[in-house]
């Protein structure tokens, strides 16, 4: 793309929760920040020899966006996406930008796309590269050509140009009283199991009414495509039953346990 041409350094911000492609100071993952002015925000756009239509992102610390073949989360269709120095260079760092309207998507080698995710831990403000069923917001993004202000050292401060595209992992506490009912979650990997049990769980207020809505909405929220909605026994809360007929009346609470489609229940 002509943009990507002219441009030498830009800044990359998520259209679905508008926070910017960040490096992360360990100089190996990357990840999302809101603060778009500082030096991990940028990236300096590498033009691939002999491909009008393809580029190389490279970090504040001379890495480059790579797109790994290691799946962010066990059962997860996202794969991880990092700030490494392969060599030779491959395919890996290798991205075509797709335009769409006044939104570009970033696609790898692979046909995958650069994805941002919100919600809750551990997927909050992680970076994937996802194939195109994925959300289309969280997929598509703004870019902005990016100079450093002479006024301001290159750590702190960028300054945006005219040219553009127009384009904590905390603890979990309850959600703010609304509509709707609590569900508490927690995620169990292949065998069912939970790693820590003592806590509540993620928390999210939901205004479906009923369990296929609510098993959308967890997929949704933490990228399990396949994962199955259980609640436990309530003889001894040690077995885990699939959550099929209806959801408590009233809008009460519930507590539930979202299992990977092959585990064995």
């Amino acid at each position: 793309m002509e943009f990507f041409q002219k441009a030498k350094t830009i800044r990359i911000r998520n259209s679905h929760n508008n926070k910017y492609l960040s490096a992360d100071d360990n100089e190996e993952t990357v990840t999302q920040n809101r603060n778009g002015s500082t030096k991990n925000s940028s990236w300096t756009v590498e033009p691939v020899r002999d491909s009008y239509n393809v580029i190389r992102l490279k970090s504040c610390y001379g890495k480059y966006l790579t797109a790994s073949n290691e799946r962010f989360l066990l059962g997860a269709t996202g794969k991880k996406v990092s700030q490494l120095n392969p060599s030779p260079l491959d395919s890996s760092v290798e991205w075509e930008p797709v335009r769409e309207g006044s939104k570009i998507k970033l696609r790898t080698s692979y046909g995958n796309y650069l994805r941002a995710h919100g919600g809750l831990p551990p997927w909050r403000n992680s970076v994937t590269h996802d194939h195109l069923s994925a959300t289309q917001d969280s997929i598509s993004w703004d870019v902005e050509e990016f100079l450093i202000n002479p006024q301001v050292t290159a750590e702190t401060e960028l300054t945006p140009s005219s040219l553009s595209l127009t384009s904590d992992q905390n603890s979990v506490v309850s959600p703010p009283k609304s509509d709707g009912r609590t569900i508490y979650y927690h995620v169990a990997d292949e065998e069912g199991h939970v790693e820590d049990e003592s806590t509540v769980g993620y928390a999210f207020t939901f205004k479906g009414n009923s369990v296929a809505e609510l098993t959308r909405t967890l997929r949704e929220e933490t990228c399990l495509e396949d994962a199955v909605v259980c609640t436990r026994s309530p003889v001894d809360g040690s077995k885990l039953f699939p959550l099929r007929l209806q959801l408590p009346p009233n809008n009460g609470t519930l507590h539930v346990v979202l299992v990977p489609s092959c585990a064995s229940l």
